[in-house]
Order: C-alpha cells, then sequence, then structure tokens
C-alpha cells in the first residue's frame, strides 16, 4: 500500500508540473519562461521544453525559429550546469537526480565504459524521449571530454527542437497529435537505425 501511494504522489506530482509548464506557455514572459524551462530540464526539471514550445509555435507560428533557437540556447547552457553538477555536486546533487530516474544501479557498471560511447549517449538523450539530464549529469561525472559533450549536446538539441518547430510551422494543428503522441517513438527508432546502420559499416 506503501509503494503505491508513494507512485501516486509521485504522478500527482509530475502532472501538476506538466500542467503548471503548460500554463507557462500562455503568460506574457512566456518567452522567458521558456527559456527557464529549457535550462532547468537540462539538468533537474522533468517536464521536457517541448510542452511549452509547440503551443507557442501554434500560437505564433512566425516565430518559430526563435523559439526553437531560445529553446536550444537554453538547453545547452543547461546541459552545462548538468555536466557541472556531475563533475563537482555528485554526491549532493546528482546522485538523487539519478535516483529520481531509477538510472543509479546501473550508473556503476554504464560509468566504466560511459566515454567510449559518450558523444553517441549524449546524441542519444538530447534528440529522444530519454531524459537528457541523466546524460548531462552522468557526462560530468565520468570526465567525458568537454569539447565532445558540447559538440554533441548543440547537434542534438538543434535538431530535435527546430525539427518539431518546423513541423509545426509547415502544417500547423494538424501536426500537433504526431508530434505529441509518436514523435519521440519515431526519432528513436530512427536513431536506433542509424547507429546499427554505423555498426553495419564499419562490421563490413
Amino acid at each position: 500500500m506503501m509503494h503505491g501511494a508513494v507512485r501516486f504522489k509521485g504522478a500527482a506530482m509530475l502532472r501538476g508540473l506538466y500542467d503548471w509548464t503548460l500554463r507557462l506557455a500562455g503568460h506574457p514572459q512566456a518567452l522567458l519562461a521558456l527559456a527557464f524551462v529549457s535550462f532547468i530540464e537540462s539538468s533537474i526539471f522533468p517536464i521536457p521544453p517541448h510542452v511549452m514550445l509547440v503551443p507557442m509555435v501554434l500560437a505564433r507560428p512566425e516565430r518559430a525559429w526563435l523559439l526553437a533557437g531560445v529553446c536550444t540556447a537554453a538547453s545547452v547552457l543547461g546541459g552545462v550546469l548538468g555536466y557541472w553538477i556531475g563533475a563537482e555536486l555528485f554526491e549532493s546533487v546528482g546522485r538523487p537526480v539519478l535516483e529520481f530516474y531509477g538510472k543509479m544501479e546501473k550508473f556503476d557498471i554504464f560509468k566504466e565504459r560511459f566515454n567510449a560511447v559518450g558523444a553517441w549517449a549524449v546524441l542519444f538523450a538530447g534528440i529522444t524521449p530519454f531524459p537528457y539530464k541523466v546524460i548531462t549529469i552522468t557526462s560530468g561525472a565520468t570526465g567525458l571530454n568537454f569539447g565532445v559533450f558540447m559538440i554533441s549536446s548543440v547537434i542534438a538539441r538543434s535538431f530535435i527542437f527546430f525539427v518539431i518547430a518546423g513541423l509545426l510551422w509547415k502544417f500547423g494543428p494538424p501536426i500537433r497529435d504526431f508530434i505529441e503522441r509518436r514523435f519521440g517513438l519515431v526519432v528513436t527508432l530512427v536513431f536506433v537505425a542509424l547507429i546499427g546502420g554505423f555498426a553495419a559499416v564499419r562490421l563490413l
């Protein structure tokens, strides 16, 4: 009963944060709020900026590229904070975040080979629905080359935000359901297929 109550409270908390984030999209200072959410989502916040980006682009499609740019810049800067947390504040901040996402149990095993796949891990987390903050913190904790981390972050975050903004700008409201329900799965499958293709080429 206690575990069920804890899960229920956790789900209720996430739903409350989701609704709060969605309401920010209609705030008079929505652009600053979007930057704020994009920034903190890369290190600690559980709700992705997509929740705000979608309705904001639909409301003002002429600002699609500006909004995508704000998301990208703020998210990459937030990733730097996540990297620093992993490098300098892992025990006090990083570990609790990884525990919240259920990733701490595998961390000790994963960290031994993380740097070998670090760039791909950052790309994967930055593009797919996988929690990006888990990778930013892990990157810092394992000492992934900061330059590699930054290049991968810029590529991944600009790709996902500009693709979403571009789809909404081009197709408008009819594409919203696809983005919110299926886009993450499609991107994940494409990314996995891409990695599989690279692996196959190397084996030939």
